[in-house]
């Protein structure tokens, strides 16, 4: 085999380049350690707290997304499948009515929404919902 300078200079770069993307942190890994620094590395029980989000969105630009944890102090909305994952963190005082947010989101893709409410007591309840994109409008 005859070794030029070319070809090792261009073998050096392709590994060089597959392990830089294989190194890449995933997503869902991304959504784990941000879900993660929320609740401080505590145990999260399910249920507790109700998460309103369609079903399928035609339009990922604007998803409405509605939360909603009585007793709550603050809640945190995920989106599991995004670059950015923790989307919005609503706290609530003690003069608040109702412990309910509502917004609207960017979704890159197919994912699902989690839900984290932080309770007065200091434990934490999670729900998820996944919300299918669809590309076009097109319903399905």
């Amino acid at each position: 085999m005859n070794l030029t300078r070319r070809k090792l200079l261009a073998v050096g770069a392709g590994t060089a380049a597959f392990a830089s993307f294989a190194a890449m942190p995933t997503f869902a890994s991304v959504a784990d350690d941000a879900m993660a620094e929320f609740t401080g590395g505590a145990a999260v029980q399910d249920g507790g707290l109700e998460l309103t989000a369609p079903e399928i969105a035609e339009n990922g630009n604007t998803v409405p997304v509605g939360v909603e944890a009585a007793g709550a102090v603050e809640i945190a909305v995920f989106a599991t499948g995004n670059p950015t994952p923790k989307v919005a963190t609503f706290k609530f005082g003690p003069l608040n009515p109702t412990q309910s947010a509502s917004t609207r989101m960017r979704l890159a893709k197919t994912q699902d929404v989690v839900a984290i409410a932080k309770m007065a007591d200091g434990t934490f309840r999670k729900t998820s919902s996944t919300v299918k994109v669809t590309i076009g409008g097109c319903g399905g």
